[in-house]
């Protein structure tokens, strides 16, 4: 018996795609860690600070009797400063902290927010729960037309 060939004529075969390049796990991992850290880190960032307040806030605080904690120099304080408010520079604040009270909220201020977070800060690492720090600082309280005692 002999076999016979048969001539097949030649068909075109349908292009194929390449194969897609599949990304392995262990990429879509990493990828998925590095987008986290970013939310997070963006988060931190940009997120409302609760321990900070605005100037209305610490108004309407200082009115209902929270400590005024005032951590600017002696010669800023003369300028101006919140009347019944209590001068510690920040500075003397670590050695000075027995003068601030615990029973009641405090509110740290300085010329223009920084050192009033400092001086939360300082509390807050020594046990103190209620503080927060005013935003923009007397700077901010002043142009906002709210009252002030000193040389002015």
């Amino acid at each position: 018996m002999s076999r016979k060939r048969r001539r097949v004529s030649p068909k075109k075969s349908p292009k194929r795609k390449p194969a897609k390049k599949r990304t392995p796990i262990w990429e879509w991992i990493l990828i998925g860690i590095a987008v986290i850290a970013v939310g997070v880190l963006l988060y931190n960032r940009f997120a409302p600070d609760p321990s900070q307040i605005s100037v209305d806030q610490a108004a309407q605080m200082n009115e209902q009797g929270a400590f005024m904690l005032d951590v600017r120099e002696p010669d800023e304080w003369q300028d101006f400063h919140i009347p019944g408010a209590t001068l510690i520079p920040l500075g003397d604040l670590p050695g000075r902290l027995s003068e601030v009270p615990t029973d009641r909220e405090i509110v740290v201020v300085c010329r223009s927010g920084n050192r009033s977070q400092e001086g939360r800060d300082i509390l807050l690492e020594a046990g103190f729960t209620n503080v927060s720090s005013m935003a923009g600082g007397m700077n901010k309280w002043r142009s906002q037309g709210l009252p002030t005692e000193g040389g002015q």
